[in-house]
């Protein structure tokens, strides 16, 4: 990427020489050309919210900035791309959604996220540490830029206006107020499950912002709760967990069993761990924001349960599915399954059959399909 500060090599994480999908994207672009050509003054602490693969960081890494972001591969490509760049360690600050943010917060730049919501949790939080002369500019591209957008940024910092469009994106621009009566943060929000989702009927889910579905239960989990194997599995991993509904169900109906819950999302281990010790569930979990079962020990689990994203931010790809399926396999012990549920468009019994050699449908309705893959000895 070209930057008024010079070229970076940029990729995203894990890095895939098949993987078309650029570290980078015109709002990125549009954003550092603003800040060099207004001469936009980048002293005190710099925050760089939502920085999706570190684009952002990298290219001002001389300013020292704070990034904040919900991904774990996201800040492991941002590790990278500061290390490509030559950026001594310790340069850029790397905090998560969970971290409490700076003290104080003199120049925000704010990547927009897909979830409104996470928007709105991250706003309220840094809103604390903004003062008057702080300068706010977000971006993204115009489809990701909505009238709700910039309300949230209106209500929680002060006057917002937009620029013009420059190649599909723009920017955000805001005043802030620090007269401005702020709303409560209304994350997390809990809410009780239905009646008719097995273990965990009339239970409590607790979901941080940005999480899947973060006020309901969405169809295909209501569906995929109704049809969980049955105790006895051992050791269980909730892949991509989310707020951890299916594996709180797995552990309520099993207190034997051991369950590791997994996801690339800081916001959604949180959301997890805290609808597991909502329910006082018994037994041992395990909570861990990572790249899928990297890091769990070849042959050392029983079941894997997964329902995979098929979407990259605003890109569809099944990259990530595919890596779930592949570590699934090798993480099992033999004899162990992987239980899938997909939109039945997907195809994943095609996968699932290329790597495992079987695939078995164990229920379906007219949207989504259930599947059952044996790791064979």
């Amino acid at each position: 990427m070209t930057t008024p500060w010079g070229e970076v090599e940029l990729t995203r994480f894990p890095e895939d020489p098949r993987d078309r999908l650029r570290a980078w994207d015109a709002s990125d672009a549009y954003l550092l050309r603003h800040l060099a050509e207004e001469k936009v003054p980048l002293t005190g602490t710099v925050v760089v919210l939502g920085d999706r693969w570190g684009a952002l960081v990298t290219a001002l890494a001389e300013h020292r900035p704070a990034q904040i972001t919900d991904s774990f591969l996201g800040q492991e490509a941002t590790r990278a791309n500061l290390a490509r760049a030559g950026v001594e360690p310790g340069a850029v600050r790397l905090l998560t959604t969970q971290d409490p943010p700076p003290e104080r917060v003199d120049v925000l730049l704010v990547r927009v996220p897909k979830s409104l919501a996470l928007l709105e949790d991250q706003l309220l939080r840094l809103a604390p540490a903004v003062h008057a002369d702080t300068v706010v500019v977000g971006t993204g591209m115009v489809k990701e830029i909505h009238t709700s957008t910039l309300q949230l940024f209106e209500r929680i910092l002060g006057p917002t206006r937009t620029s013009l469009a420059r190649q599909k994106a723009r920017l955000i621009f805001c005043t802030p107020d620090p007269a401005l009566e702020r709303p409560a943060n209304p994350w997390p929000y809990s809410y009780a499950l239905p009646d008719d989702v097995g273990a965990v009927s009339g239970r409590t889910v607790v979901n941080h912002a940005g999480v899947f579905c973060a006020d309901r239960l969405d169809i295909g989990t209501r569906f995929f709760l109704r049809h969980l194997p049955g105790p006895g599995a051992g050791r269980v991993v909730d892949l991509g967990c989310g707020n951890g509904v299916v594996g709180t169900a797995v552990a309520l109906a099993d207190p034997t069993a051991e369950v590791l819950f997994v996801d690339e999302s800081f916001q959604a281990v949180a959301s997890a761990e805290a609808t597991y010790k909502a329910n006082g569930v018994p037994g041992h979990a395990e909570f861990r924001v990572g790249d899928g079962l990297a890091g769990v020990a070849p042959g050392s689990v029983d079941l894997v349960l997964n329902n995979p994203p098929f979407h990259s931010h605003q890109a569809t790809t099944d990259a990530t599915a595919w890596r779930m399926f592949t570590g699934a396999l090798r993480s099992l012990r033999p004899g162990g399954e992987l239980w899938v549920i997909g939109n039945r468009h997907l195809g994943y019994h095609v996968k699932l059959r290329r790597l495992f050699g079987n695939s078995r449908l164990v229920a379906s309705d007219p949207k989504f399909v259930v599947l059952r893959a044996v790791k064979r000895g």
